[in-house]
């Protein structure tokens, strides 16, 4: 027999060696519950529990609660049972605090139930804070209550859960397992209220609008699909915020924001999730130049509440969020990195051979702005890892945006790069209902031939900016992106609570 075909029978012989060891492990905490149950002490009927205090907390304040009485409840995380005294470790919301169980303090037989606790187990803990001998700040209990049973296994402390695809399907798990994902999502939670917070002072209004569309227009992507019974009609999950939020400013609520989920049907990676956070503002009377500012000015805030400095460490860089953020044309910026001035692009045939001899992939519908955009992702997106807006784009993209009265080729709107990744998109918005149609007409036609992403014809809003909207700034930002950026995470499924994933059946 080779080596190898050794080593495999040994490991399937360790394995089915182990395979018992855990069923039978399994089997004694299910034979403890039924013991608990059989004495009236179920576990799984206790209502609640006062918790006075959380673990960091009370190491924060140990000069001031040294000997003070705290009630504190969390799931046992580490045991060591030592005759007349035993040590454990609880860990709750905010981290971990040892307790100290004599039987002495507790009683002889609330000690033994302690005994035969497990890990894994939730319990309350009632006791003086004090500090060991060797200077670890604890909790000395005078009552130890068991406040549910757990059933399962926790993966080994010391390695604890590092499967990737388990942590994303058993986020619970990693929660429990990994101090650095809960950190992480805490952190989400507090981005998103700093976030509230700064458009809340600034006058703008928190609404909520459909996620069930008979259109889903507002941006590039394609939509999932389903059938609504009641009406017997086809409908989508929304792609974007936008066209809802702009009826409110027709309508006169002049400063609106929405934070909600919405739909694409597109790929996983690193960067997109079928299902992500959205924030999009809007305000009348300013533009794509009171976006920048208002951008700036956000991130810096959120990035000072939630880290307590501007400079954000993502991987082995630093982003600084304090200085002033880099603004560049798309033609500028196509110039400077891929030496190409398209301002000297005259027609389509010019863009395609230009685009042919720097084997940059286009179709045949293409115009020259979509082949500038293609230029823009092909040369110039990798480099913009400090904070930078790219400003007027072609038409041809933006078709929801107002043109630029200097030229009618490019449109006032921008997108901010950080660490090469789009953050954020803004316009100054389109309030031409006539050049509007024009712009859903040409989307219709693209659609037509093969852009499955294009948008549609949405006559009810063609009617609100009929009625008449101001002019306005509005902004869309990519809050998971945000928060990656914030929380140094390099993937947009670590900073995601539950991701998607493909089905194990």
């Amino acid at each position: 027999m080779g080596e190898q075909q050794e080593n495999k029978k040994n490991q399937q012989q360790n394995k089915n060696q182990q395979e018992p060891d855990v069923k039978q492990l399994l089997k004694v905490r299910r034979e403890k519950l039924e013991q608990l149950q059989a004495d009236g002490k179920d576990p799984f009927q206790v209502m609640k529990y006062d918790v006075s205090h959380h673990s960091m907390e009370i190491k924060n304040k140990f000069d001031e609660m040294d000997g003070a009485d705290v009630s504190v409840a969390g799931r046992i995380m580490f045991k060591r049972v030592m005759g007349k005294a035993s040590f454990c470790n609880v860990q709750d919301l905010q981290g971990n605090i040892q307790i100290y169980v004599a039987r002495d303090a507790i009683g002889e037989e609330p000690y033994a139930a302690f005994k035969k606790m497990d890990i894994g187990d939730i319990v309350g803990i009632t006791g003086a804070v004090f500090k060991t001998q060797t200077g670890e700040i604890s909790i000395h209990a005078s009552s130890v209550q068991l406040l549910s049973k757990s059933l399962q296994i926790l993966p080994e402390k010391h390695h604890g859960l590092t499967n990737t695809d388990m942590r994303y399907r058993q986020r619970y798990l990693d929660l429990i397992m990994n101090q650095e994902v809960r950190d992480t999502f805490v952190k989400r939670s507090q981005i998103i209220s700093s976030i509230r917070r700064f458009l809340d002072n600034k006058g703008f209004l928190e609404v909520e609008t459909p996620m069930l569309v008979s259109n889903a227009g507002g941006a590039a992507a394609r939509p999932f699909e389903t059938h609504y019974n009641a009406l017997d009609e086809d409908v989508k999950l929304r792609i974007s915020l936008e066209l809802y939020l702009k009826r409110l400013i027709v309508g006169g609520m002049e400063r609106v924001y929405e934070i909600g989920r919405v739909f694409r049907n597109e790929g996983l990676d690193t960067r997109h999730n079928p299902e992500f956070t959205l924030m999009e503002l809007y305000q009348a009377y300013t533009d794509y130049i009171g976006m920048m500012d208002l951008t700036e000015e956000m991130f810096r805030h959120v990035a000072m509440e939630v880290n307590g400095t501007t400079m954000v460490t993502y991987g082995d860089v630093e982003i600084d969020l304090g200085k002033p953020f880099e603004r560049l044309t798309m033609i500028d910026a196509v110039k400077k990195y891929a030496g190409i001035d398209f301002s000297e692009i005259k027609t389509v045939e010019e863009a395609k051979k230009l685009a042919d001899e720097k084997s940059v992939h286009y179709e045949a519908r293409h115009t020259k702005g979509d082949i500038l955009n293609l230029f823009f992702e092909e040369f110039v997106e990798e480099h913009l890892i400090q904070p930078t807006f790219i400003m007027d784009h072609p038409v041809e993209i933006s078709p929801l945006t107002k043109r630029k009265p200097s030229n009618p080729e490019i449109t006032e709107r921008f997108e901010l790069y950080i660490t090469a990744r789009e953050m954020c998109n803004a316009y100054s918005e389109l309030n031409d209902p006539i050049d509007q149609r024009a712009r859903f007409a040409a989307q219709e036609a693209a659609f037509a031939a093969g852009d499955e992403e294009a948008n549609h014809t949405d006559e009810d809003f063609l009617n609100a900016l009929e009625i008449g909207m101001p002019p306005t700034g509005g902004i869309g930002y990519g809050i998971d992106r945000l928060v990656m950026l914030l929380t140094n995470q390099p993937a947009i499924r670590d900073v995601l609570l539950f991701p998607t994933m493909k089905s194990l059946n």
